[in-house]
């Protein structure tokens, strides 16, 4: 998760079958072919998606069905990996820090239950091949085949597996998982319903396929359960990468939006940083302090830190607000004899943008007093090589904040 580790988040396809909704109605149906139980759909789907996303396979696409029961053996696999656990352990223990989801959540657990409820079928780029779950409804399948076909397109022609590998950059990985998804939902209407179908023509189309997507998303019990954090950074690669897709497209015809991939989801939720001006996020770390051992370190990006103030102050537009003009950050977790501590640095594009999260953040902390028992939480500001930074240290009671704004780094911006 941040949001789901690389090689879970492969098999996290939440959309797909949200998109039916949109799709199926205007999808017409043709004879099956030989091939196995979806030979004819694969048949249909191919071409259509070379001439959407504008490149041809190299090679066939392989697709396999598999039981319920050998999919949930394959996520609990990918969950069971190493790297997975301790990834998803240390951003859990650093969500809980920040106040983001509840102490008691197992999220591992919670992984397990949400994929378990949302897939259908997925493409492994380890393998090679496209799942598709046994018993699927043709016309889910349909949908489903489509989109997963984009991402087989998309992995003939670029890594997708060392993409969703990345460690220790959530924002980086987010970004990229943006394009790729967005992409998939894209050309998945595109190939299904043709470019100037009515869902996204008519003014407030991309509006309604959006709110098509969370209403069907809300109506799944594990994910309507799930905290918001997780709901968000669910959705956000296919409602946000598909508006980006979609611009450049636009603004880039011709061309495929993968061979040039944003590194930060600030170019993903303000899109002339990506087409304009290139405004790329500045390295954030911490120098050696003596009394921290980490156990964990990453970014939340722009995006998750809009999620953070959304979560404490319930004011959408005060968290776009607060979170716009980021331009980095960094955390670090660790132990400490009374428990985990946590430190939080967020580099600004200008002072006023720093001025103005310093704000929302002392009011967040007030917020957060009422429900933070045995804890101390500390947010401070200064200057770092020229740069406005935001500190936010959070230990147990009578723990002295350990990590200050003079031990925050600032890289060259690439």
């Amino acid at each position: 998760m941040q949001r789901i580790p690389g090689n879970v988040r492969r098999v996290a396809r939440t959309v797909t079958v949200s998109l039916l909704v949109v799709a199926s109605a205007s999808c017409r149906s043709r004879p099956e072919s030989a091939g196995g139980p979806y030979g004819d759909i694969v048949a249909q789907a191919v071409p259509a998606v070379e001439k959407a996303v504008g490149l041809q396979f190299k090679t066939p696409p392989r697709i396999e069905v598999r039981s319920k029961e050998q999919v949930r053996d394959y996520v609990l696999k990918q969950l069971a990996d190493t790297a997975t656990m301790r990834a998803i352990a240390g951003q859990s223990a650093a969500y809980k820090l920040l106040g983001m989801i509840p102490d008691t959540l197992d999220l591992s657990k919670l992984m397990t239950r949400l994929l378990e409820e949302q897939i259908v079928g997925f493409y492994d780029p380890e393998t090679k091949v496209l799942y598709i779950v046994q018993g699927s409804p043709k016309e889910s399948a349909q949908v489903i085949v489509t989109h997963e076909l984009v991402h087989a397109l998309q992995d003939q022609y670029v890594n997708l597996d060392s993409i969703q590998k990345l460690t220790g950059d959530n924002d980086r990985q987010s970004a990229q998982q943006a394009v790729f998804e967005g992409e998939a939902v894209y050309e998945q209407i595109h190939a299904m319903l043709g470019p100037g179908n009515i869902a996204v023509a008519m003014p407030g189309g991309w509006d309604r396929v959006r709110q098509t997507i969370r209403d069907n998303q809300a109506a799944m019990p594990v994910y309507a359960s799930a905290p918001m954090v997780i709901q968000e950074t669910l959705v956000f690669p296919y409602l946000s990468g598909a508006e980006f897709v979609r611009n450049f497209r636009a603004r880039e015809p011709g061309k495929v939006p993968f061979r040039d991939l944003p590194v930060s989801t600030s170019q993903i939720l303000h899109q002339n940083e990506f087409f304009d001006k290139r405004v790329a996020p500045t390295p954030v770390s911490f120098a050696p302090v003596p009394s921290v051992a980490t156990t964990y370190s990453n970014d939340l990006g722009e995006f998750e830190t809009r999620l953070y103030l959304y979560q404490h102050l319930n004011d959408v537009d005060e968290a776009a607000r607060g979170a716009s003009g980021w331009n980095g950050d960094r955390y670090v977790t660790w132990n400490t004899p009374s428990g985990p501590a946590i430190a939080w640095a967020t580099v600004w594009l200008t002072p006023a943008r720093a001025a103005d999260f310093y704000e929302l953040m002392q009011q967040v902390a007030t917020a957060r007093e009422p429900a933070k028992h045995g804890r101390s939480e500390k947010v401070t500001t200064g200057m770092v090589d020229g740069r406005p930074v935001v500190l936010l240290v959070d230990t147990p009671a009578g723990i002295a904040p350990p990590i200050s704004v003079r031990d925050v780094r600032l890289g060259k911006t690439p």
